[in-house]
């Protein structure tokens, strides 16, 4: 620490109120008030460093407009703001290195959520690992549910299509994808349910949200969303002993034409997958509907993530690829409920991972999008457990045509 006297002036020392001798350095770069900058000696300067040192902060951000620290992407220890690292289980102040494939960046998240007492929790939701779902008999076997929780699962599915309305109805540019993520926690927490995706392997936040490169499992933090982005919102809940879950890909503001595209066609990628829906119809054969969709639109079909049996377990039995050629076994029976989720990208379908351990973006830094829902296999086709509400938002021009 650099000193210029300060006596003079009568200042007194900021930590204990004595005659200050000092001036912080970096207050007197800033052309800061002398006042809040003084301090009697090195010690205590250095007992206040770790609160003294926002008014920096606050100074730069005021300096271009800015009022959260994530906006200039610096992160800010003191409020809780931090890069994620190491799938959830770590943070960090500082911006991680990578070879950053498109011109998204991370930006420092918030705490983690609180969940109120009374709601039923999964088995991850305090350590963050599952431990009956790793283990279970049906990571092999395609469950055939019961009509007792068939009606559990069609009243969780609809309080997660109303979680992810609630969702897509305050998406617009200026809006952090952290404020989302707190939509979908409170509307979930009210509705009695808790967000399957929190603490979830560590997952730190209640939903996920993926913007234009990002393919899925995008961490929900400081960025404003901005005109022209797409956002994908992916939404599970856990109520009365089973998951419902659902994704949708939003547009910001005003997007290109590329983009209005690319969700139209991977929204009927998931709507003639469904189509196809019925007992008999081998889990192999969605694919082959999906890609044929995609290729077709010159697009490509994201390989490195399926679809999944879901229920009592979040992820379980069958496995649901999305591209051509899969070697997926097992035919649909009446009884069954899984989730289809078909990521689509408008260049290559190669992924990378980011430092996070959970944002997986595109290899050449293109868009992305997807949809799901979850199905139940019914004696005669399909139902859409998830399926839109007449009080869902018109946010789809195509669906208004």
């Amino acid at each position: 620490m650099a000193g210029t006297d300060a006596t003079e002036s009568g200042l007194s020392c900021v930590k204990c109120g004595k005659p200050a001798h000092l001036q912080c350095p970096k207050c007197v770069e800033l052309k800061l008030p002398r006042e809040g900058a003084a301090f009697c000696t090195q010690d205590c300067f250095k007992a206040s460093w770790s609160s003294h040192k926002s008014v920096h902060l606050k100074a730069k951000l005021s300096s271009v407009g800015a009022s959260n620290p994530w906006e200039l992407n610096i992160a800010s220890p003191s409020d809780g703001w931090l890069y994620c690292i190491r799938k959830g289980q770590s943070r960090t102040a500082q911006i991680p290195h990578f070879d950053w494939t498109g011109p998204l960046r991370p930006y420092p998240i918030s705490k983690k959520r609180v969940i109120p007492a009374g709601i039923e929790l999964p088995d991850w939701a305090v350590d963050g690992t599952p431990k009956i779902e790793p283990i279970s008999d049906l990571q092999h076997v395609v469950e055939i549910k019961t009509p007792e929780q068939i009606e559990r699962m069609r009243e969780t599915s609809r309080i997660a299509r109303e979680v992810l309305d609630a969702a897509a109805r305050v998406v617009r540019p200026g809006v952090t994808t952290d404020e989302i993520d707190a939509v979908v926690h409170e509307a979930t927490i009210a509705a009695g349910a808790y967000p399957s995706p929190l603490n979830y392997h560590f997952f730190p936040k209640s939903c996920c949200t993926s913007v234009n490169e990002v393919i899925c499992h995008g961490i929900p933090d400081g960025r404003k969303l901005e005109d022209g982005d797409i956002v994908n919102i992916d939404v599970t809940v856990y109520y009365k002993g089973v998951h419902g879950d659902l994704n949708e890909t939003y547009f910001v503001g005003n997007v290109d034409e590329a983009s209005l595209q690319l969700v139209k066609c991977t929204y009927e990628c998931l709507e003639k997958a469904i189509a196809i829906v019925k007992p008999g119809v081998r889990f192999r054969e969605i694919g082959e509907i999906i890609n044929r969709h995609a290729t077709m639109a010159g697009l490509s079909v994201v390989k490195s993530y399926c679809g999944h049996g879901i229920g009592e377990l979040f992820h379980c039995a069958p496995n649901i690829p999305h591209y051509a050629r899969n070697k997926t076994v097992g035919v649909m029976k009446a009884g069954q409920t899984f989730t289809i989720e078909p990521m689509i990208n408008t260049g290559v379908w190669r992924d990378r991972m980011w430092p996070d351990g959970w944002t997986a973006v595109t290899a050449d830094g293109k868009r992305s999008a997807q949809f799901e829902h979850t199905l139940l296999v019914t004696e005669t086709g399909v139902e859409v457990l998830t399926g839109r509400l007449p009080t869902s938002p018109k946010v789809f021009p195509w669906l208004s045509s």
